[in-house]
């Protein structure tokens, strides 16, 4: 379209002489080169993914390079996947604490976030109308930024009984088919209750728990960030 544009003022000859019309000639070539250079630089650039949440985000006494963010992103490389991700995960935060920190913690040119919080509001019986809320309140904050989600999602422990689970263990389900978003529904599958996977706490995952939880959440990722890639606008409920 810009070269045919070029060609009809150029037979038109756009009102000018010929000293003027050939520099407008140049300066719309470059113009041209410059936009379809910066459009090779934009495809270029890695999709930049941010793992918010809590201390199964930040990678509690694990070593540098163990934790889940870290993790995923060398996986997701060796399959191929150019992406940066960033580790915002902050140990005994809680949904309140993430809302709080939300704006901070996440850069304006994050493509992505994973967002993992609830799982201290349900260890210190924090109401879950409270949870949902804050929840509700950063899946918003975050689309209206322009910024994709998946949610990560939570279960009750056993001893918290079965009317604190009926009403913290639906939030995660609800929200991710109210917002349509990739959801993974429970973020220590396979790890929790597996002493092997677990530290000596028996509720934080080891290396060997985070990589197992990286293989279970790979099929969920790897679609959305193909999607990313396939022009950006296909990210969930994002940019």
């Amino acid at each position: 379209m810009c070269f045919w544009l070029y060609e009809f003022l150029a037979s038109v000859g756009y009102g000018l002489d010929r000293m003027a019309f050939k520099r407008f000639r140049r300066l719309f070539l470059a113009a041209v080169l410059g936009l379809a250079a910066s459009a090779g630089w934009a495809a270029a650039e890695p999709l930049r993914i941010v793992g918010f949440g809590d201390s199964l985000m930040a990678g509690y006494q694990l070593a540098p390079g163990e934790s889940f963010p870290e993790q995923l992103e060398t996986a997701l490389k060796a399959r191929g996947h150019d992406v940066l991700i960033a580790n915002a995960g902050v140990s005994g935060d809680t949904s309140s604490g993430g809302l709080s920190r939300l704006d901070w913690s996440v850069p304006d040119e994050t493509d992505l976030v994973i967002l993992e919080l609830g799982a201290n509001d349900m260890l210190r019986g924090i109401r879950p109308d409270v949870t949902r809320k804050n929840l509700v309140a950063m899946i918003e904050g975050l689309q209206a930024r322009g910024i994709g989600v998946v949610l990560a999602g939570m279960v009750a422990a056993p001893n918290l009984g079965a009317d604190y689970a009926g009403q913290f263990n639906p939030i995660y389900p609800q929200l991710a088919e109210a917002y349509d978003l990739p959801f993974y529904p429970f973020f220590l599958d396979g790890v929790a209750a597996e002493p092997g996977l677990l530290l000596d706490d028996g509720m934080h995952p080891s290396a060997q728990g985070v990589e197992r939880m990286v293989e279970r959440f790979l099929p969920l990722i790897e679609p959305v960030i193909a999607a990313g890639r396939n022009g950006g606008a296909e990210l969930p409920n994002g940019g």
